[in-house]
């Protein structure tokens, strides 16, 4: 079994991924007529599961949108005890150290996981446990909100694979973790 972490996010050009009050409408700030994906679905074709935390999952849930995911979705959290019943057998808690939680996902077959969620993707980046980011930087400022990286306890080198710009103005990264 293949065994990737990866991160598929948008972000502000100051590095944010919600407003100063948890939104997201910024992200469609610049036209996108064609509805364009920028390899989203591609992306999601490649991979098994989900791993997500509580905020994220919320999120999602009031976005009053049909459950958009058909992969196995793993939820991180210590705080929410239940799932809620329209989600069950699509959606499962998980909780613990990361390591642990990667040995329960893989032993269900998930090898290629999605991590997604601001405080997920920065608990797995000072883990060492983040293989490929893809970051679609939105040409906007947001002068704060909630960060997409944190303080890690050594630094991470990553190369770059690709560079894609999106709509003439959205500019996409793709990097690899470089590990020795």
């Amino acid at each position: 079994m293949t065994k990737k972490n990866s991160v598929f996010i948008a972000t502000s050009i100051d590095g944010y991924i919600a407003d100063k009050n948890g939104g997201i409408d910024w992200l469609h700030s610049i036209p996108n007529p064609e509805k364009d994906d920028m390899g989203y679905m591609e992306f999601i074709e490649n991979i098994d599961a989900l791993v997500m935390g509580r905020k994220t999952f919320e999120t999602v849930c009031g976005f009053e949108i049909d459950w958009p995911y058909t992969k196995p979705v793993f939820v991180l959290s210590n705080s929410l005890k239940e799932i809620p019943e329209k989600y069950l057998g699509k959606v499962f808690l998980i909780n613990g150290p990361l390591v642990e939680v990667l040995k329960q996902i893989h032993s269900k077959g998930h090898g290629r996981l999605y991590i997604d969620g601001g405080t997920t993707i920065q608990q797995f980046l000072k883990e060492d446990l983040i293989d490929e980011m893809i970051i679609t930087s939105i040409p906007i400022i947001l002068g704060g909100g909630a960060p997409l990286f944190s303080k890690i306890p050594k630094e991470l080198a990553f190369e770059l694979i690709k560079s894609t710009v999106f709509l003439g103005q959205i500019t996409q990264n793709h990097f690899r973790r470089k590990r020795k």
